[in-house]
């Protein structure tokens, strides 16, 4: 019988190892398409956690099930269990493990932080040493383009300084480093591309460098992490990753155009509530314009 429960515990383990790490290969398609430099660290940190919840999980799970299968009472038997008063060898196991988990889970967190450093995309930069900070020097003065990212409520402005062109639409040249300055007219705001894998809090009185790779031709959506207020939900504009060709031609071509106001669906949904009110018999704060 004992050797029957190696052999269970064994087979256990191995199809648990193989399941984690399917589930962990499947995160990446949980994920949007990525379509940033940037994008491949964070998607190997989330397969990386979902590999190792999904081996947490299902340990716990075979552990309950096998000892709801070979421990439950028979028919009938409503006596007491024998008392449990500890054993020193299972508390240390179940604190060690934990332990070593959350120790691996924060070196690799931190080495994928170091790694998306070196890559240019953190605004901030510590912790390096000096090799390190040289490699970060070399990719931060390569940015191809420099672009203002400004918000408000409830729109997103793009201004080019190089082509002096201002634009409701982020345009990105493919595969060269870009450095976008990030400000805030009112509120916090946050520059959220999911396809990018890039999250970054935008303060008000503050200019906030992100740099960025865009590796992959297409329509994007950037949309106001922080709902700073009403319709944020609604705030957001069109990326656009074009080949140098086209992001060329895009660039003559906006500056040659005359401005034209673009449809903002927060405005509108704004407009819309002051024309035909809903009232919930409590009150609401008006948004600022």
């Amino acid at each position: 019988m004992k050797l029957f429960n190696i052999i269970l515990l064994a087979l256990f383990v191995i199809v648990i190892i193989i399941a984690s790490n399917y589930l962990g290969q499947q995160a990446y398609n949980w994920l949007p398409t990525p379509a940033a430099l940037e994008a491949q660290p964070v998607g190997d940190l989330f397969s990386f956690l979902v590999t190792l919840g999904s081996l947490v999980f299902l340990g716990v799970l075979g552990m309950l099930l096998y000892s709801i299968v070979s421990f439950r009472a028979v028919k009938g038997d409503k006596s007491d269990a024998q008392p449990i008063k500890g054993n020193l060898t299972l508390e240390i196991v179940w604190t060690v493990i934990p332990l070593i988990l959350v120790i691996w889970i924060t070196s690799y967190s931190y080495d994928i932080y170091q790694r998306m450093n070196i890559l240019g995309n953190l605004p901030i930069v510590h912790l390096h040493n000096p090799l390190e900070e040289s490699a970060y020097a070399a990719e931060a003065a390569q940015a191809s383009e420099t672009i203002e990212v400004t918000a408000r409520q409830w729109s997103w402005s793009f201004y080019y300084p190089s082509s002096n062109i201002t634009s409701s639409q982020l345009h990105l040249p493919l595969n060269q480093r870009v450095k976008l300055l990030l400000k805030s007219e009112d509120v916090i705001h946050g520059f959220f591309v999911p396809n990018f894998r890039i999250k970054q809090d935008i303060v008000p009185n503050r200019t906030i460098e992100l740099r960025l790779t865009a590796n992959r031709i297409g329509k994007y959506q950037l949309e106001d992490s922080q709902f700073s207020g009403t319709y944020f939900s609604l705030m957001s504009a069109d990326v656009y990753v074009d080949s140098l060709d086209t992001y060329s031609k895009w660039l003559t071509q906006a500056k040659n155009q005359k401005p034209s106001l673009e449809t903002n669906l927060a405005a509108a949904e704004h407009k819309h509530y002051i024309t035909n009110p809903t009232h919930f018999h409590w009150p609401t704060v008006v948004p600022a314009n």
